[in-house]
């Protein structure tokens, strides 16, 4: 069994914000108008670079290389939180060079998503450079959700007993839709494609720290709880966004 999980997105965390205040993303899924690829990265590079760096309002932008997106681009603006949404600046020149340089070079469709980062779930040991992300939207039961956290809380003690250096993290969705079901993100961050052939054995390391036969009583729990999951590659491109790669732990805490 290779890597049993891997989700969404980093970005410093802002020292500005309340602590009882969770932090969120905003994902924008966007489609360049076909021929027109280079003077769109042309465009939101220059844009993100003078309007979204360090702070509240971080984008980094993500090619996405596998999966029915892709050719899309992940624009993703975090961690923040609601609040920072109440206080984003309403900046004329910003919204004119949005849409007079960057819209024109998009296709109408588009996405918009919000994820909550759950850090009780998720694992950051160390500070990296976010390079590939591998992305696991999972499309949770009417009545699957506290299992399916569960289940994730599980998974967390075996990566805190036997992964501890291994960096990956859990999302849900704070708008997500019935028709769509993408409930729970869960992320892995790589550097080398050679990473995806490998076998950490999650499996014997599950039954290690919950005993004999959990992993598939597992695997049973996990099938009834839940109804199908995405799998995607997205890449960081550092030339399209304000952020650069760098992921602060102390910063995610």
């Amino acid at each position: 069994m290779k890597h049993l999980l891997f989700i969404l997105i980093l970005c410093p965390l802002s020292l500005w914000a309340q602590e009882t205040e969770y932090l969120i993303f905003e994902n924008n899924m966007i489609t360049p108008v076909p021929g027109r690829v280079l003077q769109f990265e042309a465009v939101v590079g220059a844009h993100n670079k003078k309007y979204h760096g360090p702070g509240a309002y971080g984008v980094r932008v993500y090619s996405i290389v596998s999966g029915r997106n892709s050719g899309k681009y992940i624009w993703a603006m975090g961690p923040t939180h609601w609040s920072a949404l109440d206080m984003r600046p309403d900046d004329p020149t910003h919204n004119f060079d949005w849409t007079g340089n960057v819209v024109p070079n998009l296709l109408s469709e588009s996405n918009t998503t919000y994820w909550r980062f759950h850090a009780d779930k998720s694992q950051f040991p160390q500070d990296f450079d976010v390079k590939r992300l591998m992305i696991w939207q999972v499309n949770i039961s009417e009545d699957g959700y506290d299992k399916t956290m569960a289940i994730m809380d599980k998974v967390h003690k075996v990566y805190v007993d036997k992964f501890p250096m291994d960096s990956y993290g859990v999302y849900t969705n704070e708008l997500a839709s019935t028709s769509e079901g993408n409930d729970l993100a869960i992320v892995w961050f790589f550097d080398k494609w050679s990473w995806m052939s490998e076998d950490n054995e999650f499996n014997k390391k599950y039954d290690e720290v919950h005993g004999a036969g959990s992993f598939e009583k597992m695997l049973v729990e996990w099938t009834a709880a839940t109804e199908g999951v995405d799998r995607e590659i997205w890449e960081y491109r550092e030339d399209l966004s304000g952020l650069g790669p760098r992921v602060i732990v102390a910063e995610r805490q």
